[in-house]
């Protein structure tokens, strides 16, 4: 046990988040994400029973996000004609905004299959989560520790 680590992070979700660096992206997921087949080239980490809120908020108390992007998180966009609601989304905003001045406007969103492809191509690391709102992935660019 280590003082003033949120209990959420386990051991393996630490090591992973200390070896990131500068620039390096870290998918928290939803329980519908596909995150091994999408992980097939990152760390995948299972976190289920725990949802995305939870694990964005103790996350954020150690990863700071990149400064050097316009939008440091990503969120996958609801595809059209989708007819699902993602208050989520005003939850992820209200959490970002305790540990970025930039609150929202640090929050992108890009379309479905490129939320994926992303994915595949540029993460450090998925954490798998159980949590049960759609449309709830969000993609995290990590910046420098000052």
């Amino acid at each position: 046990m280590l003082k003033g680590i949120p209990k959420i992070l386990s051991p393996e979700l630490l090591k992973v988040l200390c070896e990131m660096g500068h620039g390096d992206t870290l998918v928290i997921s939803d329980g519908n994400f596909p995150a091994c087949s999408m992980g097939k080239n990152a760390i995948v980490i299972r976190a289920d029973g725990h949802g995305v809120p939870e694990l964005l908020d103790a996350i954020l108390q150690v990863f700071p996000l990149d400064t050097y992007v316009e939008h440091p998180v990503t969120l996958m966009e609801v595809m059209p004609g989708d007819p699902v609601e993602t208050p989520i989304w005003d939850t992820y905003a209200e959490i970002i905004e305790k540990y970025d001045p930039r609150g929202k406007d640090a929050i992108g969103h890009i379309e479905r299959f490129a939320f994926y492809d992303k994915t595949q191509k540029n993460a450090y690391a998925i954490v798998a989560t159980g949590e049960s709102a759609l449309y709830a992935n969000i993609c995290l660019q990590k910046g420098v520790v000052v």
